[in-house]
């Protein structure tokens, strides 16, 4: 699950909570600290790569330096 490695690489610094729904007929949705990030159900097609991570940024983390290794 590249979404997942992806946020919490960057960004485990700033994320409370993290949760992936999945499910039968191709559930999948992403929470972050108990709000929707991201919800194929609600576009009706899987998330492109990168996709959840820009989401993620655009959202959350304007102005926040990634997370140093």
């Amino acid at each position: 699950m590249r979404a997942g490695h992806d946020l919490l690489h960057h960004y485990q610094h700033i994320i409370a909570e993290l949760t992936f729904v999945t499910g039968s007929n191709g559930v999948f949705d992403v929470d972050v600290d108990g709000e929707s990030l991201y919800s194929k159900h609600a576009t009706g097609r899987h998330a492109e790569p990168g996709e959840v991570l820009r989401l993620f940024r655009g959202r959350y983390a304007q102005g926040v330096t990634e997370y140093e290794r």
